[in-house]
């Protein structure tokens, strides 16, 4: 077997176990999670949190994390799953109800996972600590896309790694931006 049936057997076994855990806080904590990080509306109430009550230094990761997510959206859900077109996990393998609420999208890659990943990567640029407090959930909405049949393991690893590549540009653009007008 080639490497790349390795990566995909091991993708697929990975997407049945994170779909099976029966843990009572995984049945009541995902769907919550999967509710607010819908519309990306937890990650707008994160900003409106740290620009209220952050000062400047809150405005500012507010700002970032929310020009990040943007971009990141833009990346995974505007190009990528244009270009590619992936069928989600099958049903078969998620053994409860909310594999039936899936989109019906491209399942590669997570824009859920870009989304929470720019937004806390961008976030933690500017402050620290605000964006070691984003980055719980957004690892709950990581998790939570394979548990519930809407993604494998790889779109949500692709998601993740859009999402920091948005966050180092939203975090560099200004200085390029900057350095290009001075040249």
């Amino acid at each position: 077997m080639g490497a790349w049936e390795d990566l995909r057997d091991g993708d697929h076994r990975l997407t049945r176990r994170v779909a099976s855990w029966r843990s009572p806080a995984a049945r009541q904590l995902l769907p919550a999670v999967e509710e607010a990080a819908q519309h990306t509306k937890l990650w707008w109430g994160a900003a409106f949190v740290m620009a209220a009550a952050g000062g400047r230094r809150g405005r500012r990761a507010a700002a970032a994390g929310v020009v990040s997510m943007g971009v990141a959206e833009l990346v995974s859900n505007g190009v990528v799953k244009q270009l590619w077109d992936r069928r989600r996990p099958p049903k078969e393998w998620i053994p409860h109800e909310e594999v039936h609420d899936r989109p019906d999208s491209s399942s590669f890659p997570s824009g859920h996972t870009a989304a929470a990943v720019g937004f806390t990567a961008a976030v933690a640029a500017v402050w620290p600590p605000a964006g070691a407090l984003c980055a719980v959930p957004a690892v709950m909405v990581a998790g939570e896309r394979v548990h519930t049949g809407a993604h494998y393991p790889s779109d949500v690893a692709v998601g993740a790694l859009i999402g920091l590549a948005a966050a180092a540009l939203t975090h560099r653009a200004p200085r390029l931006a900057v350095r290009a007008a001075l040249s």
